[in-house]
């Protein structure tokens, strides 16, 4: 009775939080109140909802953290802009100097269409005048036309979560590792231990342990503990629909492309004679047949990794487009009628959402381990 109890409660909370944060979100929306005659209409320029814009500009990397637009004006927090020209050096500067297309130093936010050495016309599609969509670019000082591409270390929203992220793992695991000096690892484990435990263990006895070996499993924990916990409060925080959350860390290929390269090359720098062996000398295999099997084992190492980075990007992508799409239908239909069916559908998939990015953590850290048990197999005679 009393998990019940709690399982009904944690609902209930879910619900409530849910519905206290999607309704502000629609309200801030629609831009304040509507003209009260059609006088006003008429001199008001008739803006329709853009809900691609909405979409992309959210999971896309920004210069700044755009909490809200009140009466047409955005109100951000502006983030720190550090590029590197070759012509003035090191140029360190908040984001908020080069918003509304204003020029600083030089440098402005590129629009779509503009290209190293040349300035073409918009292309009219989609872009975000904080986001990256474009790069910061520096005009030339000689020409009104060129314009070159600075070296960019900027801290962006995706940067600026990811650090955040990290010291909260930080955080989390030294206050952990101050539990188990103070109690010892017989104690049984209370309060923060007590919930991150199990997941180390989950981790080691039904992931490390059965996919490398009980033998070698050890000395990759530490990778796979990190990713798994990065993973999973990327994909958290990046649900959390207000500053300093709600980025798509792990919905940036970039990322993906990183965490997914790592494993690749602890899985190879890891690889034994046997591993190496199967790749360009496959045991049974006619020579003639292995000029054409090394290089599809070759592509095997690339792909491999290439799946893991695609599939994590994709999954993540797709569940903030579908909740996103769903608090939209209430603009592009222009009837409040549709806001509870809205409502409901986005508030199941944010709940979907809390099970996938678990669910995606486990998967990118099970590959892993077992493309790296596949490495360090010894052979069979």
């Amino acid at each position: 009775m009393e998990i019940k109890k709690r399982f009904w409660q944690i609902l209930i909370g879910v619900i409530g939080l849910s519905l206290f944060f999607i309704i502000p979100i629609s309200l801030i929306e629609t831009g304040g109140e509507k003209p009260h005659n059609e006088e006003t209409n008429h001199n008001k320029t008739d803006k329709k909802f853009n809900a691609t814009a909405l979409i992309f500009d959210h999971i896309g990397d920004a210069y700044s953290w755009h909490l809200f637009t009140k009466n047409g004006k955005h109100v951000a927090v502006p983030l720190p802009i550090i590029v590197y020209s070759n012509s003035t050096g090191l140029n360190v500067f908040l984001s908020s100097k080069l918003e509304h297309g204003h020029h600083y130093n030089g440098f402005y936010i590129a629009q779509e269409g503009e290209y190293e050495g040349k300035i073409v016309e918009s292309s009219g599609n989609v872009h975000n005048n904080h986001g990256i969509t474009a790069e910061i670019t520096e005009q030339e000082s000689h020409s009104e036309t060129a314009v070159t591409r600075p070296i960019d270390f900027s801290i962006t929203k995706n940067v600026f979560e990811m650090f955040l992220s990290a010291f909260l793992l930080l955080w989390i695991f030294i206050s952990v590792g101050r539990s188990y000096k103070k109690r010892g690892v017989t104690s049984a484990p209370k309060g923060l231990q007590g919930f991150i435990e199990p997941i180390i263990l989950f981790v080691r006895d039904d992931i490390a342990r059965p996919n490398i070996g009980e033998h070698k499993y050890q000395k990759f924990m530490p990778y796979l503990l990190t990713v798994f916990f990065f993973i999973w409060v990327n994909n958290l925080m990046g649900l959390i629909p207000f500053f300093p959350f709600g980025s798509n860390v792990t919905g940036n290929i970039a990322v993906t492309l990183v965490l997914a390269a790592f494993t690749m090359l602890i899985t190879n720098f890891s690889g034994n004679k046997n591993y190496w062996k199967h790749i360009f000398a496959t045991p049974g295999v006619p020579v003639p047949l292995r000029i054409i099997m090394i290089p599809v084992e070759l592509i095997g190492v690339i792909s491999k990794p290439f799946a893991l980075m695609i599939r994590l990007f994709a999954n993540i992508t797709a569940g903030h487009i579908i909740i996103l799409s769903l608090v939209s239908m209430i603009f592009i239909f222009k009837s409040i009628y549709i806001a509870p069916v809205s409502i409901a559908m986005g508030l199941f998939m944010s709940m979907l959402e809390l099970l996938v990015a678990a669910l995606q953590a486990y998967v990118f850290t099970l590959l892993s381990a077992l493309f790296i048990g596949l490495a360090v197999e010894e052979g069979h005679h």
